[in-house]
This record gives C-alpha cells, sequence and structure tokens, in this order.
C-alpha cells in the first residue's frame, strides 16, 4: 500500500483576500466566527457591533434563521438547475414577479444574476442590446459619474469612478466617460460633446456608496433623469447598496419620483445569506426580447441565475423586510444617525466633514492635514474603532458606516461611542489634524 502523502501548507493563509494588502492580511487576519442581530463575534470570543452590515447588505440582522430554514426547504426539494432556454423554477419566477411589482414602471422585465457585479454587467448588455436592435448600434457610449462604484467585472472596472479600481488592467471596454458626480450640467455637456446620438446609458447611484457614501444635491436625480429622457439615453440606477431600506425605500431610487429605464439590485435583496443580483428593465427597453415572433435573443446570463436556493433565501428577505416593517427605517434613522456622528466628530481635527442625512449610511472624511501625515489614516481609523467595539469601512479618505436597519437607539449611541473612541485613540497614536 502506498504510502500517503501530507499535504503541503503554506506557513501564511491560503486564502487571497478580494481589495485586501495580503502582505499584511497573511500575517494578521481578523477572523469572524459568528453572527447574530447587529453584532458579530470573533474567534476569541469578542463582540463587536456590526456598523456596516458585513459589506452594505445584512439590513435585516444577521443569523436571520428564517432565511436559513427557507434555503433548508428548498435544497431539498429542488437543490439547484439552471433557467436557461425554457427551463424554470418556482422561486425564480416568484422572486421576479415580486421584484417587477416593485418597480416603477407596470410590466417590467426581472433578469436574475448571481450579485451587483454581473447586474452591472447584464445592464450594460441590455443597453448596448436595445439600441443595437433598434438599429442604432453607434449608440454604445456609457456615462458614469466620478467617485461611483459599479462592480468589479468587465463593465464595472470599466465605469470604475474610483480611479484606482481601473488602473493595472490594461486597456479597458471602450466607449465610456466619466462626469462630475455632483452637477447635472456635466452630464449636459458631456452629451454635447459626445452627441446624444452616440449614447447608450447614464449609470447613477442615488447615493454614491463605495466611493464615499456622497449624497445628491436636492434636485440632482431628478435632473440627470430629465436630461436622460430628453436625449432618449437609458438611466441606471445602480441601487446594490440603495436598496431595500437603506434609504427608507424598496428600491432606493423610488425615494425620488423618476423611472429609470434600468435598476439593479443585489445585497440586501437575501440580506446576503446567499448571492443574488438582479435587473429590473422597464417594458420599453425588455419589450423587445419579448416580441411574439422573431425576438432577439440576449445572449448573455450568469450559470447560477435564477438558482433555486438563492431565490429562496431572497423571498424570505423580502417577507421580513415585509412582516416587521423594516423598509421605512432607513428614512426613519437617518436624522438619528447623522446626530450621532456630528457628535462623536465634534471638536475632532482629524475630521473635515460628516456626509449623513439622508439613509441608514454615513461618510465620515478625514481631514487633508492628516491624510497627508499618513496616508493610512483611514485604515488605522478602523482599527481604533474596532478596538473599541465598532467595526466601519475604510474608503479612500475616510470610513464609512451602514448599518443594519435593525439597530435600536442604545446601538447608534455605542457606534456613535466607539467612532469618537476611535478618533481619540487616533489621536493619541500622533495623526495630525
Amino acid at each position: 500500500m502506498a504510502e500517503q502523502q501530507t499535504p503541503h501548507r503554506s506557513s501564511t493563509p491560503a486564502l487571497w483576500h478580494p481589495f485586501s494588502d495580503m502582505g499584511a492580511v497573511s500575517r494578521s487576519e481578523f477572523l469572524i466566527a459568528s453572527a447574530e442581530g447587529c453584532y458579530v463575534e470573533d474567534a476569541a470570543g469578542r463582540r463587536y457591533l456590526d456598523a456596516t452590515a458585513a459589506l452594505w447588505y445584512s439590513n435585516l440582522g444577521h443569523g436571520r434563521t428564517e432565511i436559513a430554514d427557507a434555503v433548508s426547504a428548498q435544497l431539498r426539494s429542488l437543490d439547484a438547475y439552471s433557467i436557461f432556454g425554457d427551463y424554470a423554477n418556482e422561486p425564480s419566477n416568484r422572486l421576479a414577479e415580486r421584484l417587477a411589482a416593485l418597480a416603477p414602471a407596470p410590466g417590467s422585465k426581472v433578469f436574475l444574476g448571481s450579485g451587483g457585479g454581473d447586474a452591472i454587467d447584464t445592464a450594460a448588455k441590455i443597453a448596448r442590446a436595445h439600441f443595437h436592435h433598434r438599429g442604432e448600434p453607434e449608440r454604445a457610449h456609457l456615462i458614469y459619474r466620478r467617485h461611483g462604484y459599479h462592480g468589479t467585472h468587465g463593465f464595472g472596472t470599466s465605469l470604475a469612478g474610483i480611479e484606482s479600481n481601473a488602473e493595472g488592467w490594461g486597456p479597458l471596454i471602450a466607449d465610456t466617460s466619466v462626469v462630475a458626480y455632483d452637477d447635472p450640467g456635466a452630464l449636459e455637456l458631456e452629451l454635447a460633446r459626445l452627441g446624444a446620438d452616440r449614447v447608450a446609458a447614464f449609470f447613477c447611484e442615488p447615493v454614491i456608496g463605495a466611493g464615499g457614501v456622497r449624497l445628491p444635491a436636492d434636485g440632482y436625480i431628478e435632473a440627470v433623469a430629465e436630461i436622460c429622457a430628453r436625449h432618449g439615453v437609458l438611466f441606471v440606477a445602480d441601487c446594490v447598496i440603495c436598496g431595500f431600506g437603506r434609504l427608507g425605500t424598496w428600491l432606493g431610487i423610488d425615494r425620488w419620483p423618476v423611472r429609470p429605464d434600468l435598476i439593479t439590485l443585489a445585497k440586501g435583496l437575501s440580506n446576503g445569506a446567499l448571492p443574488v443580483g438582479a435587473v429590473i428593465a422597464a417594458p420599453s427597453v425588455a419589450a423587445p426580447f419579448f416580441a411574439d415572433s422573431a425576438a432577439p435573443v440576449f445572449r448573455h446570463g450568469a450559470t447560477y441565475a435564477g438558482h433555486p436556493a438563492c431565490c429562496a433565501a431572497a423571498l424570505a428577505a423580502l417577507d421580513l423586510y415585509e412582516a416587521e416593517g423594516l423598509i421605512p427605517r432607513g428614512r426613519e434613522l437617518e436624522g438619528a444617525l447623522a446626530e450621532k456622528l456630528a457628535a462623536a466628530t465634534a471638536g475632532s481635527d482629524l475630521v473635515a466633514e460628516v456626509r449623513a442625512g439622508l439613509g441608514l449610511l454615513a461618510g465620515i472624511e478625514l481631514s487633508a492635514e492628516a491624510l497627508v501625515a499618513d496616508p493610512a489614516a483611514p485604515a488605522r481609523l478602523q482599527l481604533a474603532c474596532r478596538e473599541a467595539g465598532v467595526l466601519v469601512r475604510p474608503l479612500g479618505t475616510g470610513i464609512a458606516v451602514s448599518p443594519p436597519l435593525t439597530i435600536t437607539a442604545d446601538q447608534l449611541g455605542e457606534l456613535g461611542d466607539g467612532i469618537a473612541a476611535g478618533l481619540r485613540a487616533l489621536d493619541r497614536q500622533g495623526v495630525p489634524g
């Protein structure tokens, strides 16, 4: 009998983390062992307030047994099957119907996928295909906003308003351009420069998330939607972060009186329990692909699109949002969150700005002096807040928070106290303001 070989094990972890300095991470991972409600525990048993809802998605809080039970039941009846061609399953059909019913335009259609990144790629392809099949193939250009984030797939990387996310990959997808994030006039000027008859779509997060939590000025969303409609450009609302209560409405964009042509969704759709994303297409965009005869085939789709267990998780999450009345919470708590953060940062020379007050999310911008003195100050502030028992996200030149919708008033106080303690610790460490 041959002697069994012992597998070789590296002295550092084998896992390659996304968006991470692996030279540092491989020496010291922060291992999350369990989670419940608004809290997580590390491997040593220490508890932390999850002020980020993981990666913007645990809107219902962690450990929702209702979702686990729905997934378990689905796996026992139909574990997995594709929805390519004429194949279908009940959970995917039900999820599409429920999302379509939330859309601003009656008769909308829903294309399912595996998450936000592929929802953006899907939306970009739908936009270009829409004009191609209308006999306008020259309308292929895509416009996006500075600081915007639309995932890291092919189109998402090419629409990277965070410049560092687009660097080092070689040539990206052609026919894209960026405009200022806060000026509708910049979009109008770009359409004039390009010629609107060359532009397929404009991509817009209602509140920019990963680019620093940047709130739209009053009237911005309505203005860019009107500009798109006037020029026949598709308005794509990227609601991957903003949906499912984060802004106090179902989709995020429905906080404004606009009707996007395409809406991308993910994250809170399943509470992050399983990967699922969706694109809602307005009837005018989807109609050609649903024609009775000679309908064009949209040759695109993810292997796990319409996965029955992922759809079961999303359906259970939607039930919980409804049953517990959680969707309005993003709007109901936005003022309280802004107040706690204002108090937490008051008097700190390290802080240049707090961006809050629209939805249950916020960004804290560090001062230019602090960043010049220590470009790693956002990451150090994250660690200082973690040491104080609160998990936040470092984003570029500051940190962000986006707690679960289930957070209580006392826990909001805990969140503010943790950030205040983190700032004091950073100050003591010698980062000048």
